[in-house]
């Protein structure tokens, strides 16, 4: 399968640093460490034109939302990095990716009136490339976006993506929702599940922008393209608000997120999930799962052999490898669960209990 670069979007005095995610028909996914691609193809509808959005036009979208989004500026010993963030709350919160702010030692958000403002670090996650920072800034700055549900998104759907591309604060583009249930590879290499493509033009400096509905709504936030050229090719990457919701929360409650973990490398195949790998003294190896020791062609694809599919988890049928992994992030770590997997002729039924994903 063809690996093609996956940029993560931060612009400054710092590379672009690339990610690995493929595009072809058959999908496969990890819950360990591990690379990972798409969960499923979807049609794209054709494009249509941009000059309104369903509900308010996109000029109504920008002066609703304009003030609320920032340019974040992170300085480090080595460089400097500049990317975007929006408000999240009049507490002064401010949500942008974990790539825009990891190994930063000061902060600076800019806002849409041309004051810059320092800031502080409240959290990151890199298994979902989202962070949270604090800025001291006049309450009368604070305009904080509203968070729509990912959950309702379609394909075909017109957005509206705002950042700082190239340190242009302000910049607006626009274009549609052009698929759904993407995987991204975070900067820990865990996947960021149900991410949404769309094809407004995002480049280096959007990351941690806000994609917005077309009724100003945030329901993801820009993080890769996809590109050969290291520019923009109309194919770019949003985390869903709905993930943005979750982890952000906890992000401001604690500063960290915890994620369950099972520790297995897994392959979609007719039944549910195989097993391609358990990595060593996580829940999965103490649990017993065992490995595929082989591969067989089948229609001209190498599946697994030897080993355990994954056919339910905690008592619901797995359709899926992308279905296990959200059903185990649906869970805590040190919660205990059943995993039905088919070994051989037979189907049995284990008690695992989930550790926590590894940084």
């Amino acid at each position: 399968m063809k690996r093609r670069p996956t940029a993560l979007l931060v612009a400054g005095l710092v590379a672009a640093l690339a990610l690995g995610v493929g595009l072809g028909a058959t999908a496969y996914s990890t819950v360990a460490d591990g690379t990972t691609t798409v969960v499923r193809e979807v049609s794209t509808s054709a494009r249509v034109p941009t000059g309104t959005t369903e509900g308010l036009t996109i000029g109504e979208i920008y002066e609703q939302t304009h003030e609320g989004v920032v340019e974040i500026t992170a300085g480090g010993s080595a460089a400097r990095a500049q990317g975007s963030g929006f408000v999240y709350d009049d507490a002064g919160h401010v949500v942008t990716n974990q790539h825009v702010v990891e190994g930063a030692s000061s902060l600076s958000v800019l806002f849409w009136d041309g004051s810059r403002h320092s800031a502080r670090l409240v959290g990151t996650d890199p298994s979902t490339d989202l962070a949270v920072i604090e800025v001291e800034a006049p309450q009368a700055l604070l305009d904080p976006l509203r968070l729509g549900d990912s959950g309702d998104v379609a394909v075909g759907d017109q957005v509206v993506a705002m950042g700082s591309p190239f340190g242009l604060e302000g910049t607006v583009t626009s274009g549609i929702v052009s698929a759904l249930h993407r995987q991204m590879t975070a900067p820990n290499n865990f996947p960021i599940n149900d991410s949404i493509q769309t094809d407004a033009a995002i480049n280096h400096g959007n990351s941690g922008g806000p994609l917005l509905d077309g009724q100003g709504r945030v329901i993801g936030v820009n993080a890769q393209i996809e590109s050969e050229s290291g520019g923009n090719d109309g194919v770019g990457f949003a985390i869903p608000s709905d993930t943005v919701r979750s982890i952000v929360t906890q992000l401001i409650e604690s500063g960290e997120v915890e994620h369950a973990y099972l520790g297995i490398k897994m392959l979609d195949v007719a039944d549910g999930a195989a097993i391609t790998e358990v990595v060593p003294g996580t829940p999965a190896d103490d649990a017993g799962l065992r490995p595929a020791t082989g591969t067989s062609t089948i229609d001209g694809q190498e599946v697994p052999t030897g080993g355990d599919v994954i056919v339910a988890f905690d008592g619901d049928d797995v359709s899926s490898s992308a279905a296990l992994q959200s059903a185990v992030e649906a869970k805590q770590p040190g919660d205990e669960v059943s995993i039905t997997v088919l070994r051989g002729a037979e189907r049995t039924t284990l008690r695992v209990t989930l550790g926590t994903r590894p940084s």
